[in-house]
């Protein structure tokens, strides 16, 4: 019923990021131009609303106009893959409103809360994938999250994926081998584990840095889907020192790191909603020799490509 959908998850599963105005408002305007950019680059998923899309920073009714607004100009030039989460009782609100803005599938935040059991974390999966008739990829982001919680909670027939985000490849391993391709394994990591995560049966890989550059990302999956992973590795050694300043400040800058990025490409504004925060000033010297060197920018720095 759902492998269409679930095919279009095997490569890059993107996650743009949401512009802000001035006000502090959602930019609308932009926001089309970051979709566009990854249309143009050939992506065919899209997930609004996602980490990369500072989630937790946008109100409820926010991420339900991200989400509306994404279908609508997106217009099935793409799979339109919904974040939601919070309480599950939300989330399943939120599930619900996706799936009548037109929305393709749902992914659901692992819920931020201090304590956390499997078999909680199994109920709260269920309560959403029952709010909605949408394929539904599951978001792990603790070890909590057992391959017998991932099994059990995947018995839900709409449950079709999993973006799997611990950095913990025996983990992921157990949980690839104990059920199989009965679900879309993706890396949920990016770039950086992409081709570790592949090796332990990862299919796709979310991406933040396509919102800057799309084209390594994609060299990087057409490697690794051909087996050539020392090209992969390659690739990896490029984007590595990217994905290293978005993981400091404990993944602080994780956000703050792909809006500087564009900003310096004169594409949005670097702004970002609390609790994150905008990059230090030698932060940004370091995106900008990064850039310089993936010969985005000129090596004065003045221009873009």
């Amino acid at each position: 019923m759902f492998e269409a959908f679930a095919g279009s998850l095997k490569g890059i599963n993107a996650i743009p990021v949401t512009p802000f105005n001035e006000e502090g408002r959602v930019d609308y305007p932009l926001y089309a131009e970051v979709l566009d950019h990854l249309l143009a680059s050939g992506i065919q998923a899209i997930y609004p609303c996602g980490n990369t899309g500072e989630f937790y920073s946008l109100t409820v009714e926010e991420a339900k106009e991200v989400i509306s607004y994404s279908v609508d100009h997106i217009a099935g030039r793409a799979k339109v893959i919904a974040g939601v989460g919070y309480d599950a009782a939300t989330a399943g609100t939120m599930a619900r409103h996706a799936e009548e803005a037109g929305a393709d599938g749902i992914m659901i935040h692992q819920p931020v809360h201090p304590f956390l059991l499997d078999r909680g974390l199994v109920a709260y999966y269920r309560t959403v994938a029952r709010s909605t008739r949408l394929p539904l990829i599951l978001y792990i982001r603790s070890e909590n999250a057992t391959a017998e919680a991932i099994r059990e909670a995947a018995q839900e027939p709409n449950i079709v994926g999993v973006k799997y985000a611990v950095n913990h490849l025996p983990s992921f391993a157990k949980a690839v081998g104990l059920i199989g391709d009965e679900l879309v394994w993706i890396c949920g990591t990016a770039e950086m584990w992409a081709p570790f995560f592949y090796a332990a049966g990862a299919v796709g890989f979310t991406s933040g840095l396509v919102n800057v550059d799309a084209g390594r990302s994609k060299g990087m999956l057409e490697a690794l889907e051909a087996g050539r992973f020392p090209e992969a590795m390659r690739i990896w050694d490029e984007v590595r020192p990217f994905e290293e300043l978005r993981e400091g400040n404990r993944n602080g800058n994780n956000v703050s790191v792909v809006k500087e990025a564009m900003a310096q490409l004169g594409r949005i504004p670097s702004r970002v909603r609390p609790p994150i925060a905008e990059l230090l000033p030698e932060e940004k010297v370091k995106v900008r020799v990064l850039l310089t060197g993936w010969g985005l920018l000129k090596e004065e720095g003045g221009g873009s490509r």
